[in-house]
């Protein structure tokens, strides 16, 4: 077994195309993704009309104070007037737009960050495949560098959203970009699993932390209405970038002769190409709210709080495992020898997955209506999946999955901005949920593949531990249910 990736990569390397159909593959990836994102967001807005956008901007423009104050009114009528004219014009500064082009502008930066950390980290099965067969380590020593990003991702959260909240958005956020690029770029240097693993999984995840949870609390500022349908928009970043970047990985590394070093730098020129508007325009739009403790201790009083949060912890502690694993099972159980295509579509479908029950839970149920019935669904289909064992099954269930898990991934932060009645928390909500989760995120997958080395290579162990904790991630957001609107059948919530 080799022992570095230099040693091992010349056996993996295909040479089929020459390096200018690797550029010319690249391109077409950029060529396709970038109008797909701008359609996205452009054309399935809600108020998607010119004439709506000025009938919204029209009265911002014209608004005057018309109120006159006459002379004969006394001092205190005055200080009345001045009174109530303030409170009225900070309860509209409070209030989100809901739409206007500069909210769906947030929008679509919040998908571009999504797609370079959550497309990321849900694209690291094409990692998890190449580095187990090259670095001569265990499925579950490698799922290490995979879990500890989304750790780190989930786990930063606590203190980004706080600075968030507090005003130092302009600061954090150039400091998140900056450590995914310098850990991508790193990554390309590496040639050990603790290399890897310090560049790759801490450096890499914790700039994931520092740009992910603000963008997503920057965004919940210009939405109420349509909250969980912008959030499913730009959660369908991660769709995208779990498509493209596991393609481009495998392209240039498989089949282009391109090298592991230049390949995870190509995906370091993309990311950071991408981040540049974002660094110019996405921007919060309250006041900053500095007072006030790291941690809201209030929120552990709230039922709803304490519910939504055992059930996304035990919803992510087996949601990541197909993710993880489908690659190697395809593998190892059902003889596939390219599972690139069944990530491929894992990751696809989320697109659709992540925007259509978002705009059902905007219109008709709320997000955590919808999101119980989808995190029963998540956990039968994990307990199915131990009974597939052919190709077509697990094409089938890649594309069932992966619209499912790409749904409740979205409806998660949807329903978490929404635990913070106080929109000048929502950093600070969101971040403590993050923060919790990110144990889940942690441990879930190193779990999952003790449980297949303890079974001798079969998955049976680790799909019903998944399947388990997902189920019992349903039945805690059924109490959050519960306890948000009692036991009213047809609430929206």
């Amino acid at each position: 077994m080799c022992k570095g990736l230099n040693a091992c990569e010349v056996k993996l390397r295909g040479s089929v195309l020459t390096g200018r159909a690797g550029i010319s593959a690249i391109a077409g990836i950029a060529a396709i993704t970038v109008p797909t994102s701008v359609f996205l967001f452009l054309e399935l807005r809600p108020e998607n009309s010119l004439w709506l956008l000025l009938s919204d901007l029209l009265p911002m423009l014209l608004n005057q104070d018309r109120d006159s104050v006459s002379a004969a009114e006394t001092l205190a009528d005055i200080e009345n007037q001045a009174q109530q004219n303030t409170v009225e014009k900070s309860s509209t500064q409070n209030e989100p737009p809901d739409g206007g082009f500069n909210a769906w502008i947030q929008a679509l930066l919040a998908h571009i960050v999504f797609f370079n950390t959550w497309g990321v980290a849900n694209g690291f099965g094409i990692f998890q495949q190449y580095y187990t067969q090259t670095l001569g380590e265990s499925q579950s020593t490698i799922s290490w560098i995979g879990s500890v990003q989304v750790f780190f991702l989930f786990s930063v959260g606590v203190i980004a959203g706080r600075l968030t909240d507090a005003g130092h958005f302009r600061i954090i956020f150039p400091i998140g970009v900056f450590l995914q690029v310098f850990g991508l770029f790193m990554t390309s240097l590496c040639t050990t699993f603790w290399q890897i693993f310090l560049a790759q999984a801490v450096c890499l995840g914790i700039g994931n932390g520092f740009t992910f949870c603000p963008a997503l609390a920057v965004l919940s500022q210009y939405f109420k209405k349509y909250r969980a349908f912008a959030v499913g928009l730009a959660a369908a970043g991660a769709a995208v970038g779990g498509l493209v970047y596991p393609v481009l990985v495998n392209w240039l590394i498989f089949h282009d002769n391109v090298g592991f070093p230049w390949t995870i730098r190509s995906m370091g020129f993309i990311m950071l190409a991408t981040y540049i508007p974002c660094l110019i325009w996405l921007k919060p739009r309250l006041l900053p709210h500095p007072s006030g403790p790291w941690i809201d201790t209030t929120a552990f009083r709230e039922l709803s709080f304490i519910f939504f949060t055992m059930s996304m912890f035990l919803n992510f502690w087996g949601l990541y495992f197909a993710f993880f694993y489908l690659g190697t099972f395809s593998r190892d159980r059902a003889g596939i020898s390219e599972p690139i295509y069944l990530l491929m579509i894992l990751n696809g479908v989320g697109i659709f997955g992540r925007i259509l029950p978002n705009i059902i839970a905007d219109k008709w149920t709320g997000p955590l209506n919808i999101l119980i019935p989808l995190s029963i669904s998540s956990s039968l289909l994990v307990y199915c999946w131990a009974a597939i064992e052919t190709a077509a099954g697990l094409y089938v269930f890649a594309v069932i999955y992966g619209f499912i898990a790409a749904a409740l991934q979205a409806l998660f932060p949807a329903v978490a901005t929404q635990m913070a009645p106080d929109p000048r928390k929502t950093g600070t909500r969101v971040g403590m949920i993050l923060g919790i989760v990110s144990i889940a995120s942690l441990t879930g997958p190193f779990i999952c593949g003790e449980l297949i080395k303890a079974g001798n290579g079969n998955y049976l162990g680790a799909q019903m531990f998944a399947g388990s904790s997902i189920l019992l991630g349903a039945l805690m957001a059924v109490a959050c249910r519960i306890a948000k609107t009692g036991l009213v059948l047809k609430a929206k919530s």
